[in-house]
């Protein structure tokens, strides 16, 4: 993965906690479980000063870890008496099995223990995005993938979100946001807003965006009139060489007029299907127009992509979004497992042994 290779050529160092904008109110709890926050007043009031370790783990084998920066981060910066503390960790992009040890922290439960639930969280939710963008990238092969995932979920996740999503490979985003901790820049062209407001007319939609951009080539969506292989080359013939590539984006409810005088009875037409987009390929190649590049998006996941690469079916780039994000598949626990210095934790759960955590040095919060 991109971002645990580079870590491997020394290129780049973990993540901060400079790099990550913290709502301060996580260091009074107001994130965290009520129930840690009571069990915080009591062990500090009755039973104080124990050293316990606590051991971070998840269930599904072939994971991609991501979000563990992010969780040294908050010890780092929400924890009390930070310094004390001893963090051993696996490094973002590992990937891992299920019930192996991510992330040990061993200090005195009164100062770290409130934020089990945060880390739980970030872990979580990092690895679930990381892990669904490779399982699509294994399948994708050679042909790029572009993340979309910007619109489908609250705002506030794309900064993670597309972190974890460069981690696992991809360094096409829609938004700046999505780059932000890695330094990447969003992408993209003509939306069907675009061409809404030029009435329909597709091609006078792509000579105003010219106008305002005129060094950039186009990739443009040609689904607006559900009919996408005459628009495409209507707007091939309009453009030339100035016509990068064509975007289809029909939605599932529809079936594109392509098909009104075809027989459709051994295959279903709806939404952006493969014989769709193998018409399209015909229809512009048998006009000259091979040099623009077909792209998809719209519903597609690790599954669909991989019954497409099996059918060679002729994609230049996905657009995938709801099931990078929208699709939990990685859920973190952390337990306690040692109390001072010997073994102890409920029924069902262990010290896991590893020798492929690291100890994290406390100075790393004070790195650029």
């Amino acid at each position: 993965m991109l971002e645990v290779q580079l870590k491997k050529e020394g290129k780049i160092k973990r993540l901060t906690n400079r790099t990550f904008k913290f709502d301060e109110r996580m260091g009074s709890g107001f994130y965290s479980a009520c129930y840690f926050l009571k069990s915080r007043k009591i062990v500090t009031e009755n039973e104080p000063n124990h050293i316990v370790t606590m051991q971070w783990f998840q269930r599904t084998n072939d994971a991609l870890l991501c979000g563990i920066d992010e969780a040294i981060a908050i010890l780092h910066k929400f924890s009390s008496n930070p310094q004390d503390l001893v963090i051993e960790a696996l490094n973002d992009g590992d990937l891992i099995q299920a019930m192996e040890p991510v992330l040990k922290v061993t200090g005195r439960y009164e100062d770290f223990g409130f934020l089990e639930s945060v880390i739980d969280g970030v872990l979580a939710r990092r690895t679930s995005v990381a892990t669904n963008v490779k399982r699509v990238l294994d399948v994708a092969g050679d042909t790029p993938v572009f993340s979309m995932a910007d619109r489908q979920d609250d705002y506030l996740t794309q900064v993670g979100d597309g972190y974890a999503t460069y981690v696992a490979g991809i360094n096409r985003v829609s938004t700046d946001a999505q780059g932000l901790w890695w330094g990447g820049k969003g992408m993209g062209t003509m939306p069907h807003a675009l061409i809404q407001i030029c009435g329909g007319d597709l091609c006078r939609a792509a000579d105003i965006y010219l106008k305002s951009y005129p060094d950039e080539k186009i990739t443009a969506l040609v689904d607006y009139h559900n009919n996408v292989t005459v628009d495409a080359l209507k707007l091939a013939r309009h453009l030339k060489e100035k016509l990068k590539a064509v975007r289809v984006d029909t939605s599932m409810s529809l079936i594109d007029h392509y098909f009104d005088d075809k027989d459709t009875s051994s295959f279903n037409p709806h939404g952006v299907c493969k014989e769709l987009i193998f018409a399209l390929r015909k229809a512009l190649d048998d006009e000259g127009f091979n040099y623009v590049n077909i792209v998809v998006s719209s519903g597609f996941g690790a599954e669909k992509i991989k019954q497409w690469k099996k059918d060679n079916v002729p994609v230049d780039l996905y657009g995938v979004g709801t099931s990078f994000v929208n699709n939990m598949t990685c859920g973190f626990t952390g337990d306690l497992v040692v109390l001072d210095g010997r073994n102890e934790a409920k029924e069902g759960r262990d010290n896991y042994p590893t020798n492929r955590l690291e100890k994290v040095p406390y100075a790393i919060c004070e790195e650029e």
